[in-house]
Protein backbone atom coordinates (compact mmCIF):
# COMPACT_ATOMS: atom_id res chain seq x y z
CA UNK A 1 0.00 0.00 0.00
CA UNK A 2 1.36 3.37 -1.03
CA UNK A 3 1.49 5.98 1.70
CA UNK A 4 2.48 9.61 1.41
CA UNK A 5 3.15 11.72 4.47
CA UNK A 6 3.83 15.45 4.30
CA UNK A 7 5.64 17.46 6.92
CA UNK A 8 7.22 20.85 7.29
CA UNK A 9 4.26 23.15 7.26
CA UNK A 10 3.88 26.05 9.64
CA UNK A 11 3.71 29.79 9.98
CA UNK A 12 6.24 31.93 8.12
CA UNK A 13 6.55 35.62 7.42
CA UNK A 14 6.28 36.97 3.91
CA UNK A 15 9.64 36.80 2.19
CA UNK A 16 10.67 33.83 4.27
CA UNK A 17 11.33 30.23 3.33
CA UNK A 18 9.97 26.86 4.21
CA UNK A 19 10.81 23.32 3.13
CA UNK A 20 8.10 20.72 2.86
CA UNK A 21 8.87 17.02 2.84
CA UNK A 22 6.92 14.12 1.43
CA UNK A 23 7.82 10.64 2.65
CA UNK A 24 6.72 8.01 0.17
CA UNK A 25 6.43 4.34 0.92
CA UNK A 26 4.90 1.31 -0.70
CA UNK A 27 5.76 1.99 -4.33
CA UNK A 28 6.59 -1.34 -5.94
CA UNK A 29 8.07 0.20 -9.07
CA UNK A 30 11.18 2.36 -9.28
CA UNK A 31 9.38 4.82 -11.56
CA UNK A 32 6.85 7.16 -10.05
CA UNK A 33 5.82 10.79 -10.06
CA UNK A 34 5.31 12.91 -6.97
CA UNK A 35 3.31 16.07 -7.33
CA UNK A 36 2.69 18.94 -4.98
CA UNK A 37 -0.74 20.55 -4.87
CA UNK A 38 -2.18 23.24 -2.66
CA UNK A 39 -5.63 24.39 -1.67
CA UNK A 40 -6.30 27.80 -0.24
CA UNK A 41 -9.50 28.55 1.68
CA UNK A 42 -12.42 28.94 -0.69
CA UNK A 43 -10.36 27.97 -3.72
CA UNK A 44 -9.91 24.87 -5.79
CA UNK A 45 -6.87 22.71 -5.36
CA UNK A 46 -4.13 23.63 -7.80
CA UNK A 47 -0.99 21.93 -9.00
CA UNK A 48 2.23 23.52 -7.82
CA UNK A 49 5.06 21.26 -8.92
CA UNK A 50 6.03 17.69 -9.61
CA UNK A 51 9.07 15.52 -10.15
CA UNK A 52 9.71 12.16 -11.76
CA UNK A 53 11.76 9.61 -9.90
CA UNK A 54 13.52 8.21 -12.95
CA UNK A 55 15.02 11.33 -14.55
CA UNK A 56 14.22 14.07 -12.10
CA UNK A 57 12.12 15.91 -14.66
CA UNK A 58 10.18 18.69 -13.05
CA UNK A 59 7.20 20.93 -13.55
CA UNK A 60 6.34 24.23 -11.88
CA UNK A 61 3.21 26.29 -11.99
CA UNK A 62 3.79 29.82 -13.23
CA UNK A 63 2.82 31.21 -9.84
CA UNK A 64 5.81 29.55 -8.14
CA UNK A 65 8.47 29.49 -10.84
CA UNK A 66 11.72 30.96 -9.61
CA UNK A 67 10.63 30.70 -5.97
CA UNK A 68 9.91 27.00 -5.39
CA UNK A 69 12.25 24.09 -6.07
CA UNK A 70 11.26 20.44 -6.03
CA UNK A 71 13.86 17.75 -5.42
CA UNK A 72 14.00 14.12 -4.49
CA UNK A 73 16.15 11.61 -2.68
CA UNK A 74 15.21 8.36 -4.35
CA UNK A 75 17.19 6.23 -1.93
CA UNK A 76 15.14 7.61 0.94
CA UNK A 77 11.94 7.88 -1.08
CA UNK A 78 11.68 11.51 -0.04
CA UNK A 79 10.54 14.47 -2.09
CA UNK A 80 11.08 18.03 -0.99
CA UNK A 81 9.52 21.34 -1.91
CA UNK A 82 11.78 24.26 -1.05
CA UNK A 83 9.70 27.40 -0.95
CA UNK A 84 11.49 30.74 -0.98
CA UNK A 85 10.28 34.32 -1.05
CA UNK A 86 6.92 33.21 0.26
CA UNK A 87 3.92 35.45 -0.24
CA UNK A 88 0.63 35.63 1.65
CA UNK A 89 -1.09 34.16 -1.41
CA UNK A 90 0.98 31.00 -0.92
CA UNK A 91 -1.05 30.28 2.21
CA UNK A 92 -2.73 26.94 1.69
CA UNK A 93 -2.83 23.31 2.68
CA UNK A 94 -0.11 21.60 0.68
CA UNK A 95 -0.53 18.02 -0.44
CA UNK A 96 1.82 15.59 -2.07
CA UNK A 97 0.36 13.07 -4.46
CA UNK A 98 1.75 10.08 -6.31
CA UNK A 99 1.48 8.18 -9.55
CA UNK A 100 3.19 4.82 -9.84
CA UNK A 101 4.84 4.14 -13.14
CA UNK A 102 6.23 6.19 -15.99
CA UNK A 103 4.33 9.23 -17.15
CA UNK A 104 4.82 10.18 -20.78
CA UNK A 105 4.48 13.67 -22.12
CA UNK A 106 4.00 16.87 -20.20
CA UNK A 107 4.05 16.91 -16.44
CA UNK A 108 1.31 19.49 -15.95
CA UNK A 109 -0.93 16.72 -14.70
CA UNK A 110 -4.37 17.29 -13.21
CA UNK A 111 -5.10 15.93 -9.78
CA UNK A 112 -7.33 13.28 -11.30
CA UNK A 113 -4.21 11.57 -12.67
CA UNK A 114 -2.82 11.00 -9.20
CA UNK A 115 -3.73 7.81 -7.38
CA UNK A 116 -2.30 8.46 -3.95
CA UNK A 117 -2.54 11.46 -1.64
CA UNK A 118 -1.09 12.58 1.62
CA UNK A 119 -3.08 14.18 4.39
CA UNK A 120 -1.77 17.68 3.73
CA UNK A 121 0.24 20.18 5.73
CA UNK A 122 -0.76 23.78 6.40
CA UNK A 123 1.48 26.61 5.32
CA UNK A 124 0.49 30.07 6.49
CA UNK A 125 2.35 33.13 5.26
CA UNK A 126 1.81 36.28 7.28
CA UNK A 127 2.15 39.72 5.75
Amino acid sequence: EVQLVESGGGLVQAGGSRRLSCAASGFTLDDYVIGWFRQAPGKEREGVSCITSSHGNTFYADSVKGRFTVSSDNAKKMVYLQMNNLKPEDTAVYYCAGIEGVVAGHLDLPESEYDYWGQGTQVTVSS
